[in-house]
């Protein structure tokens, strides 16, 4: 379950993916198929797919605990092709965040 909340160490990488027009759903779905992958590496926590209502874009919202458990992550979809895969359905423009203030 994604945690949103300050001062917890929490690792979020965002990541806003633009696509071709009827791109969306094969990205999120090559997109599940990594997340589903990455469940087993220990610090992973979840990941959530956003698609625009626009139809242009895919928001890619993952966490781990920490950096290094974000590190083991960012090498397993290396090493299994999903980044090189990723490429050929959108571009990319990932960062890492830490929660900085929510309000409710």
């Amino acid at each position: 379950m994604p945690i949103i909340r300050a001062n917890t160490g929490v690792i979020t990488q965002i990541n806003v993916f633009t696509v071709p027009e009827g791109g969306q759903q094969a990205l999120i779905d090559l997109l599940q198929e990594a997340a589903m992958s990455c469940r087993g590496i220990p610090g992973w926590m979840s990941a959530s797919l956003h698609r625009s209502l626009d139809g242009t874009r895919v928001v890619n919202y993952a966490q781990a605990q920490d950096h290094a458990a974000m590190r083991h992550v960012f090498e397993h979809l290396q090493a299994n092709g999903f980044l090189e895969r990723n490429k050929a359905l959108g571009l990319a423009h990932p960062g890492l965040y830490e929660v900085a203030l929510t309000v409710e």
